[in-house]
């Protein structure tokens, strides 16, 4: 398997095998997995990974065996596996902050773009899926699937940013993360959503959303486009799901004073501006609770039909064509790529 554009980075062949290790691991037969923004960073050069190591974090999958510490899940159940492996028992994932459990796990997160998966601290972090997966639509697990990172990843970004009933929401970045931070924001009461997109396609799905607005200027175009719509006062909370230093310079311009910025958009450096101090707005967010929020909030909205995060994938491949899959996101002709690994 190809995979790496750069060539300053080694291609991914080595072999690989799932087996317990420890006595809260399982072993997940893949089902459906997919590609992410960040899976890019390596894919590009812009980012280090080890020659070997094993690559994806979003995948869905039947449960083939557990460690003798596993008891919540069983051999033959249907999970959810999140990018994050939290334990559930520390300080961090008490407090609800799973995303940042203290607990470590072994090596760089990777393998769910595979056949097996060997899952650690599974007997916490895995969300199991009522029933099988025959009783579930085609469109009902691709919806399961956001839940193992990009649905949670975007719902965090409008926790983070405290977004509440009757809020006016500004939502920065249009790719998957972004729209569904728009779905994000509605689950959390927010009344108006201004979606920043500059792609018809996704502005389109940002509506379907539930996005009132779509502000497609750039620059300083964008930031006077949100004042106007906000009577030049600004928006309560910002949704940043970008991680450039000048999406969260545009938010602490759109923002209003004591408003608070959610980020989930992975900062490459730290922002400089003073904007955020004079204006008294908050800056917070990392990775995404996804047990938690998956177990309190996502899963039953995607059960009851509330959301359909789904519909960000917008091209399919089976795993022997993973190599397209990432060039359709590198070249932005898919928001997100899906890959089919195995039949129901």
């Amino acid at each position: 398997m190809r995979l790496c554009r750069s060539t300053r980075l080694p291609r991914c062949n080595a072999p690989f095998s799932a087996e317990i290790k420890k006595p809260t691991d399982a072993i997940i037969r893949i089902l459906r997995a997919c590609v992410c923004g960040s899976d890019l960073w390596w894919y590009r050069g812009i980012a280090k990974r080890e020659s070997g190591t094993t690559v994806g974090h979003e995948a869905i999958g039947i449960v083939e065996e557990v460690g003798s510490d596993v008891v919540a899940v069983h051999p033959g159940d249907f999970v959810i596996a999140p990018f994050t492996h939290g334990c559930g028992k520390c300080a961090a994932c008490r407090a609800g902050f799973d995303g940042s459990c203290l607990e470590p796990t072994e090596g760089p997160n990777g393998g769910y773009q595979g056949e097996y998966l060997r899952f650690e601290h599974a007997n916490w972090a895995l969300v199991k899926i009522p029933g099988k997966t025959e009783d579930y639509t085609d469109a009902q697990l691709n919806n399961f699937l956001t839940l193992a990172d990009v649905m949670a990843t975007g719902y965090h970004s409008a926790a983070s940013a405290e977004v509440k009933e009757g809020d006016t929401v500004a939502v920065i970045g249009d790719g998957a993360v972004g729209l569904c931070g728009v779905i994000g924001a509605r689950l959390c009461g927010a009344k108006r959503i201004i979606f920043m997109s500059h792609h018809e396609d996704r502005a389109k799905l940002g509506r379907e959303f539930g996005a009132t607005d779509i502000v497609s200027e750039r620059g300083d175009d964008a930031i006077k486009k949100v004042m106007g719509l906000t009577n030049g006062v600004g928006v309560d909370a910002v949704q940043e799901c970008v991680g450039a230093v000048s999406a969260i310079e545009q938010a602490g311009k759109i923002a209003r004073p004591g408003a608070v910025i959610g980020r989930v958009g992975v900062p490459q450096t730290e922002p400089s501006s003073k904007t955020l101090f004079w204006k008294n707005i908050g800056l917070r967010g990392g990775i995404a609770n996804v047990t938690t929020y998956d177990k309190n909030i996502l899963l039953e909205a995607v059960l009851d039909g509330e959301i359909n995060p789904g519909k960000v994938f917008t091209k399919r491949f089976d795993l022997d064509h993973i190599q397209e899959a990432y060039e359709a996101m590198d070249k932005r002709e898919a928001i997100k790529s899906l890959v089919i690994v195995a039949d129901k």
